[in-house]
């Protein structure tokens, strides 16, 4: 810094153009050093907790909230009307834009990222991987030509050899993204790929990568101010992954050594200096079995796994980022950066992992976060998600001396998260942390896919999680007696309960006996449970001698419990009358899945159909889910249009049945 002239960028106000945990975490750092605030919502987001939080807040949103946040002369106008000075991109999609970046320093605003110019250069793929390629860095081979025809893409798809990874050349995030195992499964997987990423960042371009088998996705986090200085903060090991987007993360990597550390740190910091590059910044490497690696891309942004690196470094990536934007010096060197410990993060999405991963929507009824732990998140009891974003609604980060202490801080907070309403991933994420694989440090990024079946299990005591929820449901009743600890002397009759906890109906009596005790009958199973106590949200008990206890919330016909870290959404159908097969499809009525936007229908009427063809496709929380038909036959009736919202229930495209394939 000797002799180099400082520039300086002051700004007193910042716009975060970005929602939820997203913006709180800046907001946090912000005002730690005394910048003020400034939000921006849609209206799915008006009473959000990040707009409360917020010194001001700007409503830019208009009919499809999910397009607000990317509107950028909507952001740029409410940076100019509540007078901030600079704006942070969040870790969303507007940080890697360039023409964002642009607008805000034409605007004269200060954009606390990297210049347009780097973005350009690193924020597109098959861009970055050319000058990869040039400065010597191993890149994985493939394909990042103009020519987007359907056949070139093929053809360069059978020369680079399958298995292969189509990727949009924009945004990430796994959007856009497809693995294809063969040739007659490319064309399909092409226009679902181009779909989605025309649909996420406006750009449908892909390109061609050979598919590394069971790699390790290693992550070299980067530092870089406007005076030629750059520095790496070692590596994140993002291997558990599902649909190509992360789920666990952590720092350092059981696989990465010293030496290897330092060799991957060297060429992400020599690639940053060559395009003076200037502030946070990821790039991204496939590390195979044999410790080699090779470079995918780089996100010119500060990502949403920092915090277990700044677990381990003790230092604070996003005042880091204010601070470059505002003209200073980095103020570290590489000997200044040590590391200490090992952290651990999982992300808590709004998800069912035991179908597909299906991504959901609804109100929480109740959120209640573990203490002893860092957990980002913008969540409330009574808060409504959306299904316009990312199903992603928390973060949990553990640090610890070891990486089985953090792993262990982790599964306890996990189990004592409270999330009631939506369904959640928190039982699966406890699942991975415990399996034995990524126990001993071994997970790649097949380990999803090579354990999911042991991971999705059904849980082995489901019999006694319905003689619980019977229970639960018998002394929540308003029409039973209020419950008191000791023995009874009044008469008691059994009482037959109907109840759903997601696996079908299930049939049970349950009856309080004279000792005060309850006992619940299922088939040949018996369940006594004594009560030892009985709160308004939870419950102490005993069963069959073995002390418990359990969280509830009863809502209505509906009761939630965290029990053992998993929650059961349990339905009472007691007085309810049977289902129809209806809800599979059965009748011939496709229904959406859940609340989404139509971007592909894929049958016309009159068309015919076999049970399980594809016949549209429905865009949810930023990824595409194909419906299938329920039954063989003709379709009759297309009830909606590409680029029509819908709701979860309604009826999508209608089939008469084929009574020969029936």
């Amino acid at each position: 810094m000797s002799g180099t002239k400082v520039k300086r960028t002051p700004f007193f106000k910042i716009l975060i153009a970005n929602r939820g945990e997203i913006a709180l975490r800046i907001m946090r750092s912000a005002r730690r050093l005394g910048y003020g605030v400034v939000a921006v919502y849609s209206d799915a987001d008006r009473d959000a907790l990040h707009v409360r939080e917020a010194d001001q807040a700007v409503r830019i949103g208009e009919a499809l909230p999910a397009q607000s946040y990317l509107k950028i002369d909507a952001i740029i106008a409410a940076a100019k009307a509540s007078g901030a000075g600079a704006v942070h991109p969040g870790y969303g999609f507007l940080a890697e834009n360039e023409d964002f970046a642009q607008a805000c320093r034409d605007a004269g605003l200060v954009f606390i990222g990297p210049s347009p110019q780097a973005i350009r250069a690193m924020g597109n793929k098959a861009g970055a991987k050319d000058i990869m390629q040039e400065a010597g860095v191993p890149c994985v081979p493939g394909y990042q030509g103009a020519d987007q025809s359907d056949a070139v893409m093929l053809a360069e798809a059978r020369a680079i050899g399958f298995p292969v990874m189509i990727k949009a050349v924009a945004g990430g995030g796994g959007r856009g993204m497809r693995l294809v195992a063969d040739a007659a499964a490319f064309p399909d997987a092409l226009r679902s790929a181009r779909s989605e990423a025309q649909g996420a960042f406006g750009d449908p371009t892909v390109i061609l990568e050979r598919a590394i088998v069971d790699p390790r996705h290693i992550e070299i986090q980067v530092f870089g101010d406007r005076y030629g200085n750059a520095i790496h903060l070692g590596e994140r090991d993002c291997s558990v992954q599902r649909r190509h987007q992360k789920l666990i993360e952590e720092a350092p990597s059981p696989a990465v050594t010293p030496a290897l550390r330092e060799q991957m740190g060297a060429v992400a910091v020599q690639a940053v200096k060559a395009i003076g590059y200037e502030g946070a910044g990821t790039l991204e490497f496939l590390l195979d079995r044999d410790g080699h690696f090779y470079f995918m891309e780089m996100n010119t942004r500060l990502q949403v796994e920092h915090p277990v690196t700044e677990a381990i470094t003790a230092l604070d990536l996003v005042e880091l980022q204010l601070r470059v934007a505002s003209g200073q010096p980095l103020g570290l060197t590489q000997d200044d950066i040590t590391f200490s410990g090992h952290a651990i993060e999982v992300r808590l999405c709004s998800e069912d992992a035991g179908h597909d991963f299906m991504p959901q929507s609804g109100r929480m009824a109740r959120w209640q976060r573990p203490d002893g732990i860092r957990v980002e998140h913008a969540l409330q009891s009574g808060s409504e998600i959306p299904p316009f974003y990312d199903s992603m609604i928390a973060k949990l980060i553990s640090h610890g001396a070891t990486r089985d202490e953090a792993r262990g801080k982790l599964i306890c907070a996990l189990e004592q998260v409270t999330a009631f309403g939506v369904t959640t991933n928190q039982g699966f994420l406890i699942d991975c942390l415990r399996h034995p694989v990524f126990a001993k440090g071994q997970a790649t990024t097949s380990f999803i896919g090579q354990n999911g079946e042991a991971l999705l299990a059904s849980r082995p005591d489901r019999a006694s999680d319905v003689a619980l929820a019977a229970l639960l449901l018998y002394v929540t009743s308003r029409y039973a007696p209020l419950w008191q600890g000791g023995r009874s002397l009044a008469a008691t009759f059994p009482l037959g309960l109907r109840i759903d906890l997601g696996h079908g109906v299930q049939e049970i009596e349950i009856v309080r006996q004279r000792d005060g005790s309850y006992l619940a009958a299922r088939n040949s199973d018996r369940f006594s449970f004594e009560i030892d106590e009985l709160g308004e949200d939870s419950i102490r008990f005993r069963r069959n001698g073995l002390m418990e206890s359990a969280k509830f919330l009863r809502d209505g016909d509906r009761l939630f419990i965290l029990h053992r870290g998993v929650t059961l959404a349990v339905r009472d159908l007691t007085l309810a009358p049977p289902e129809s097969a209806s809800a599979a499809g059965g009748d011939g009525k496709v229904r959406a899945a859940m609340n989404g936007r139509v971007v592909a229908v894929l049958v016309k009427a009159g068309d015919k159909v076999a049970a399980g063809q594809p016949v549209m496709t429905l865009e949810a929380m930023k990824m595409e889910h194909v419906h299938t038909a329920g039954v063989a036959g003709t379709v009759s009736a297309i009830d909606v249009a590409e680029g029509e919202q819908v709701t979860t229930g309604k009826i999508v495209v209608e089939i008469k049945v084929d009574k020969q394939a029936a």
